[in-house]
């Protein structure tokens, strides 16, 4: 991949002044060769592998990042959906499972370690349950590993079972870590058509269809796009919605370049077997100044993000997102668009609190984004009913629109509508926001599946 000098100084000139970073490089490890299904046994595989497949990889991305100036900000991992792992085992082992995750992350001075994952959108075995109600604890008990369930798909339909679980899941995780906020939720995320390759915490997993060992980055550079946004804007007032698009699409062409370069240097370093993945192009804010998604729909024209037409402009910047980084690579792949958390980015937290930016037109801006209700944070004594119910419509926008779609809900214990929970970190800092007050129990409770949509069936 050869790059011209005017690349190298446009690239050097985003770094120093734009935000843009590699949100993520993420090793994925397959555990699927596990020789045996003993406790003691199966947890010594799982942290052994993890530690000889990564055991170079931080002092790699670090010397890369060192060569080329372009700041990595996280070195993670994911792993092979535990409940196929753990299928089998007894309630206990599912927790010695997670601290054996745990302790190779810690050892490896990775600050996530994702993959404590169930796949249950047609049906649960009795494994895939007990690891499910395994998730409070496990949550709650360590503090590297993120999990994540797949309760629907567009081919299978909703499994309103699993829906119904999760929130109790979330709900107990939240008291399980009530000391501390209820952050355990924090590492959850509940989706629909969960995708194998998908370099981003709390939802990465490594999927079955994957090889043994690969790198995927994660792009970002909101703060890059902002910039290329007004400066187009200053130099041509009267740009209309094709140019700031192109303006978009040409920039997401430059960012991803840096990112498939990223990833491939780390896995000549690393040699065999670790072979290249995928890039994904989501833009994903931080709680930095200049760092945001909300900045780049209100720099198109909006008051404040969450007013009328935000739901239109946030489409309009995924898909040159996606048209930009795809002239750039191959290699596409995990969510690609853009992540619109609400606690890590200044701007979606400055909507809610000023009332711009509600629950109701989150929803509706899912139905284009990357994810979905991100980061979301909800008062303390949010049912499980009613965090179930949030849940069952977010993964009918993701069946009906063929999208992937994921939930991560903040239940924070105590918290009140208004109130400002602060996480710190990359994490950020939450804004409760209301919740409807009509009660969904009956319908939740109703149980079953959700038969898919007609316009799944394709062959």
């Amino acid at each position: 991949m050869l790059y011209t000098d005017h690349e190298v100084i446009e690239t050097m000139q985003m770094v120093a002044s734009e935000s843009l970073d590699i949100r993520t490089v993420t090793l994925g490890v397959s555990l699927l060769d596990a020789p045996t299904k003993e406790p003691l046994a199966l947890a010594r595989f799982v942290y052994d592998k993890i530690m000889r497949r990564a055991e170079r990889l931080k002092d790699v991305v670090r010397q890369i990042e060192g060569r080329y100036g372009i700041p990595i900000v996280n070195v993670r991992i994911s792993v092979t959906p535990m409940s196929l792992v753990c299928d089998g085992l007894a309630e206990g082992d599912y927790l010695r499972l997670a601290a054996a995750l745990d302790k190779a992350a810690d050892a490896l001075g990775i600050d996530y370690i994702a993959g404590y994952s169930a796949l249950v959108h047609k049906g649960a075995t009795p494994g895939d349950v007990r690891h499910m109600q395994s998730i409070p604890e496990v949550l709650a008990s360590t503090r590297r590993v993120c999990a994540s369930v797949n309760v629907a798909t567009t081919r299978a339909g909703i499994n309103m079972d699993a829906v119904r679980l999760m929130g109790t899941v979330i709900k107990s995780t939240a008291e399980a870590t009530r000391d501390r906020h209820g952050i355990g939720c924090a590492k959850l995320v509940v989706f629909a058509n969960a995708v194998e390759d998908n370099p981003f915490v709390a939802g990465a997993f490594h999927g079955v269809g994957e090889p043994d060992t690969v790198v995927n980055v994660g792009v970002s550079g909101p703060g890059v796009v902002l910039a290329a946004i007004k400066r187009l804007r200053a130099e041509n007032p009267s740009a209309d919605c094709g140019a700031l698009a192109e303006c978009i699409k040409r920039t997401s062409f430059k960012i991803t370049r840096a990112g498939e370069l990223i990833g491939r240097q780390v896995v000549e370093r690393l040699g065999p077997p670790v072979r290249f993945g995928i890039v994904d192009l989501s833009l994903a804010p931080s709680p930095v100044i200049g760092d945001s998604i909300a900045n780049i729909l209100e720099a198109l024209g909006l008051e404040r993000v969450g007013a009328p037409g935000t739901t239109a402009a946030l489409a309009m910047v995924i898909d040159a997102v996606k048209k930009g980084g795809m002239m750039a690579t191959s290699s596409v792949g995990g969510l690609s668009g853009a992540f619109i958390p609400v606690s890590e980015d200044l701007g979606m937290i400055d909507a809610v609190r000023h009332g711009a930016l509600t629950l109701e037109k989150l929803e509706a801006m899912t139905s284009v984004c990357s994810v979905g209700l991100d980061m979301v944070g909800l008062p303390g004594d949010t049912s499980a009913e009613t965090l179930s119910a949030i849940i069952a419509d977010e993964m009918a926008i993701g069946v009906i629109n063929h999208k992937t779609i994921g939930v991560r809900l903040l239940p924070v214990p105590g918290a009140q509508v208004g109130d400002l929970v602060d996480y710190g970190g990359l994490l950020g800092q939450v804004p409760i926001m209301p919740v409807n007050t009509m009660r969904p129990d009956a319908f939740i409770h109703l149980g079953g599946r959700i038969p898919a949509p007609v316009t799944s069936v394709k062959n």
